[in-house]
């Protein structure tokens, strides 16, 4: 699997169905409007049925992961007309949202070192993990 990568928001590969670039950029936007931290996404399209994305970003503290949260499931429903599955919410250490075609993880920085997942879904050719933004 490669790397992770940090996406530059406004930016998706173009071989992608037009609506799941759409739902891309504007997480990327609204992730970068909302002053997240270190936004990495890995492409999950032909290794997983469960999205064509996964976007990884961390907030400052619970009240900003909780926002990026609840403006991002705004966002979503009021520019795409789609609704999305939130959990974790009321602790907001680390919120999932299921955006169907992209899974958002939203973490404090302390929560999302512990977890790392972007170790647990970055692969080289042999198996060996990568760091994210690494060539692979």
């Amino acid at each position: 699997m490669p790397a992770p990568q940090v996406t530059p928001p406004g930016t998706a590969p173009t071989d992608e169905d037009p609506a799941v670039t759409a739902i891309h950029e504007l997480i990327l936007r609204s992730l970068d409007d909302d002053q997240a931290v270190e936004v990495t996404t890995i492409p999950l399209k032909g290794k997983t049925a469960i999205a064509d994305h996964m976007v990884i970003a961390s907030g400052r503290s619970t009240r900003q992961v909780a926002s990026m949260a609840d403006k991002l499931a705004r966002r979503i429903k009021e520019e795409l007309g789609r609704s999305v599955k939130i959990e974790g919410l009321p602790t907001a250490d680390w919120v999932l949202i299921d955006a169907q075609d992209v899974i958002v993880h939203l973490f404090r920085p302390e929560v999302r070192s512990f977890y790392n997942l972007e170790k647990m879904w970055a692969f080289d050719g042999d198996g060996a993990p990568l760091r994210p933004g690494a060539a692979a």
